[in-house]
């Protein structure tokens, strides 16, 4: 019962967080770019907007419902139920902010569904307990690579990617970034129900968390401003849902499917994941988008 329990709270944060991170594209788009070399004020300017701020209101209840789901099931239980919710961005895109999708993001969002559906049903269902407990030699490796990909990620052009992908990088690396946050938050979980709260803020991934969450916060900023609402949106929660995914069975030990035919799915539904990320942004559309709210 505890695991359902935590499956529902999952698909309620799906939805409202998706519904946060329209309101903040909106409010984002009204503000001053976001320079992380004046973090403060950065920070300030975008509380400005009654849209971000309402937005950030909305995603904060959407991480609580989030931690309240790691806590009662495993990391990758919640995780692929949070990444139905990429089913949703299209149709909230044009049903309540009227935004428009095109055929190529709605092939991205469609691929992304299938491949993450494919990792749900190839999920071994047998799970015992929310699974809270690590490999400290693992967990530090993990969060150190993927605070790395999220770091060159950020980098973007300065590295020799693309100057007009750089919205959805930085969407990319929010994800990534949110990933780390949400492994340590996981990891949190396990330590408050052994050591109570003395064990949790003498934790350091207590201080993961927090590092991560304000990377994520900025980038996830700069994204939404320099991207469209629906690629950045989608490849932000799909880059977090894959990173902690991967970090279930990694780190926390969720079992891996008993067959060849699932290993071989899953595969396959990373795959299409991998390319729904390539065909999800739309360069012109978002430099329209990005034009038409300056």
């Amino acid at each position: 019962m505890t695991i359902q329990l935590g499956i529902l709270l999952a698909l309620v944060c799906a939805f409202v967080s998706n519904l946060g991170f329209f309101f903040k594209h909106r409010g984002a788009c009204e503000c001053a770019k976001v320079d992380i070399r004046h973090p403060f004020k950065t920070a300030r300017n975008l509380y400005s907007s009654k849209w971000f701020a309402l937005g950030m209101a909305i995603a904060t209840s959407a991480w609580i419902f989030h931690v309240a789901a790691l806590a009662m099931a495993p990391i990758s239980v919640v995780q692929v139920v949070l990444a139905g919710g990429v089913v949703m961005i299209g149709v909230m895109a044009q049903r309540l902010f009227g935004v428009e999708v095109g055929n190529r993001q709605w092939w991205g969002l469609a691929l992304t569904c299938l491949g993450l559906v494919l990792l749900a049903v190839t999920f071994p269902t047998h799970h015992d307990g929310a699974h809270s407990s690590f490999s400290m030699p693992a967990m530090i490796a993990f969060e150190a690579a993927l605070f790395g990909v999220g770091g060159l990620l950020i980098m973007g052009p300065r590295v020799g990617a693309p100057a007009e992908h750089h919205g959805v990088m930085l969407g990319a690396a929010a994800g990534v970034l949110f990933g780390v946050s949400d492994v340590a938050i996981k990891a949190l979980t396990g330590i408050a129900g052994h050591e109570g709260v003395i064990g949790l803020a003498a934790s350091p991934w207590l201080y993961v968390t927090i590092a991560a969450s304000i990377a994520a916060f900025f980038s996830s900023a700069r994204g939404l401003q320099d991207g469209d609402a629906v690629p950045v949106i989608a490849i932000t929660g799909t880059a977090a849902n894959v990173t902690t995914v991967a970090a279930g069975i990694i780190v926390f030990g969720d079992p891996l499917p008993g067959s060849t035919l699932g290993i071989v799915l899953q595969g396959v539904a990373f795959l299409l994941v991998i390319v729904a990320s390539a065909l999800t942004p739309a360069p012109r559309a978002a430099g329209a988008a990005v034009s038409a709210a300056a």
